[in-house]
């Protein structure tokens, strides 16, 4: 045997025997650890500078977004509702909504659009720090889509958001948005009061009055939260968009906080809103009745019937006298034609909804009509609805 090449072959196993074990102890020191031997690295959050320190990095138009939020988040609600239909074979299905709304009272009374909540077997609301209550369903006015829900706070000290003067508002003034859009809660989205005054038709007896129209981003789920002011005040209500495709447009509209005001008023202190109403039942005379019945106008209200004991009748105001069939609907002719109330013409019962809304029970109205070919004016003081 050489022993040279002996030696050789010990010195390279010795050399092997040393990289292996070096690389043994190197993985044992360096590899990756056990989770229980997992050293704890602070978390970056709790290295961030004090908000004070944050808030000094940010524009003017930052610092307004971040306080407007900070204030007013806790107050905005998550509005979950669950009701119940029927398909076609009468099995029931059940039917989830969500929308959103604001707390205007610390004892737990929220705002929201009507049709947020309506037909709802129960309602709960997930507040800004994610506590959930059932809320309980206080009253509504349909024809302005505002409704007004309560929670039980429980001894919970509730955020809530303070109400502004909505006929102060001016076109390019700032205004903040915060909802529940497509379920993500709290979130926040910027822009300008684009419009006011817009009457945005919403169904055919329903429309936002005196609307504001904004471009902040308004998505389905954003219905019933507020529109703020950069004071943090609410100045509006989000109840509708404009969208071709379904998406936003950049057109939101918002209820006036001041139509707000007044139903939440009459819905905490009496639990019902106190509607003007005529006492009438009538029918639009446009599209070809007027000349069918040979009317003095092409546009109007024909009084079918002006309900016994009402406003309407017990200011002289003529019903139909007799009763005729056109197609498959019988109605009654003779009556007065309203053409207007104030001075503000009346063409339809979307108009005569517009002119009441404005009018509380008590009030007296100058009532236009035509009765046969003679024009007269009528004062009716008007009477309150029952029911919403």
């Amino acid at each position: 045997m050489n022993l040279r090449s002996t030696s050789n072959r010990a010195r390279i196993f010795l050399a092997a025997l040393v990289l292996i074990l070096g690389a043994f102890w190197a993985g044992a020191r360096f590899g990756p650890h056990e989770p229980s031997q997992v050293e704890a690295v602070p978390l970056r959050s709790s290295s961030l500078p004090p908000a004070a320190a944050r808030d000094a990095g940010l524009t003017e138009d930052e610092s307004i977004n971040v306080r407007i939020y900070r204030q007013a988040s806790a107050a905005v609600a998550n509005v979950l509702t669950k009701a119940t239909e029927y398909d076609f074979f009468m099995d029931p299905v059940p039917v989830e909504g969500a929308g959103s709304g604001f707390i205007i009272d610390p004892r737990g009374y929220i705002l929201t659009n009507y049709h947020v909540v309506e037909g709802a077997q129960s309602i709960e609301v997930v507040l800004g720090d994610q506590s959930r209550h059932a809320a309980k369903y206080i009253g509504a006015d349909q024809r302005n889509d505002v409704a007004l829900i309560k929670i039980d706070p429980k001894g919970k000290q509730l955020t809530s958001l303070k109400l502004a003067d909505s006929n102060a508002l001016q076109v390019g003034q700032k205004v903040l948005a915060i909802g529940n859009p497509f379920g993500f809660q709290s979130t926040l989205t910027t822009g300008v009061i684009s419009a006011l005054g817009r009457t945005v038709r919403t169904s055919q007896s329903t429309a936002i009055e005196e609307a504001i129209q904004t471009d902040a981003a308004i998505n389905r789920g954003n219905s019933g939260g507020p529109l703020i002011d950069s004071r943090g005040e609410v100045i509006g209500i989000n109840s509708a968009i404009y969208t071709p495709t379904g998406a936003t447009a950049g057109i939101g509209f918002a209820i006036p906080i001041n139509t707000a005001k007044n139903i939440a008023n009459d819905l905490i202190t009496s639990g019902r809103v106190h509607r003007a109403f005529l006492g009438i039942q009538t029918i639009p005379i446009a599209g070809g009745l007027a000349e069918a019945l040979d009317l003095p106008v092409q546009e109007g209200l024909l009084v079918e019937v002006a309900n016994k004991g009402g406003p309407a009748a017990a200011a002289g105001i003529h019903g139909g006298d007799r009763a005729v069939l056109a197609g498959l609907r019988q109605f009654y002719i003779g009556g007065d034609v309203i053409v207007a109330i104030d001075g503000q013409k009346v063409a339809d019962q979307f108009d005569l909804n517009l002119i009441l809304n404005h009018h509380r029970p008590g009030d007296t109205v100058n009532v236009t009509v035509y009765r046969g070919g003679k024009k007269m004016d009528i004062p009716v003081k008007l009477g309150e609805r029952d029911g919403n």
